[in-house]
């Protein structure tokens, strides 16, 4: 760590220049409101929380005295699914002029330290996709890709949820209106084929009117009885 760098677990005076930084690091991430409200009031009881929580932490880094950047994490498991525990990085940000100074890797030096502290084996990041430099830091220091999340607002997977239904009680009942219409084809079919006479009837019927027809056709004209 070079000189002048401290890290160290964020105190209540140190509340409002944390709030500063999560407001920095929002400004400059291309979807910032997924990292944090942007109500300074609100982001006060949250980092007080996550500070307070067991497992959590809010580490603050200074340069010369002066808070130059944050860093959140929490300590998961062991848990339902898993024997071993780890720990999940949420957010590391570094103001832009302080960086290079090694500030950032002071800040996961601490986290590493924790880490192994805790047995956790392993330390998962979840960058925002618009810290685009946060994402390089990471990968330098060895950060490797494991899993990708998704994002959706509660309001949109309501509405898409809702849309979804629709349209499959409408292919339900399109459904349904389509087996309706089969069977009452069938039962028209059903009560044609009990009009209709047996097929040797047919066949004898349609016999009969060929005989007929040729019989008047071959007859003589003159073997028809005339009286005058």
């Amino acid at each position: 760590m070079r000189p002048g760098i401290q890290v160290r677990p964020a105190q209540a005076p140190d509340l409002d220049a944390l709030v500063d930084l999560c407001l920095e690091a929002r400004a400059e991430a291309g979807v910032g409101a997924q990292l944090c409200s942007d109500d300074r009031g609100r982001l006060r009881e949250q980092l007080s929380a996550l500070g307070s929580v067991e497992g959590g932490a809010v580490l603050v880094a200074t340069c010369d005295g002066a808070p130059a950047g944050l860093l959140l994490c929490r300590l998961m498991g062991p848990g339902l699914f898993t024997d071993a525990a780890v720990l999940a990085l949420e957010a590391v940000f570094v103001r832009p002029e302080l960086r290079r100074r090694g500030i950032g890797h002071a800040l996961l030096a601490a986290v590493t330290a924790l880490a192994d502290e805790a047995g956790a084996a392993d330390v998962y990041a979840s960058p925002l996709p618009g810290a685009r430099g946060m994402q390089r830091f990471l990968a330098r220091v060895g950060f490797a890709p494991a899993a990708a999340h998704r994002h959706v607002s509660t309001a949109v997977l309501q509405r898409r949820l809702h849309q979804d239904a629709g349209a499959l009680v409408g292919a339900r009942g399109a459904a349904a209106r389509g087996l309706e219409d089969l069977i009452e084809r069938r039962r028209r079919a059903r009560g044609r084929a009990a009009a209709e006479p047996p097929g040797d009837v047919r066949q004898a019927r349609s016999m009969s009117m060929h005989v007929r027809r040729a019989v008047q056709t071959r007859r003589p004209s003159g073997s028809s009885t005339t009286t005058s």
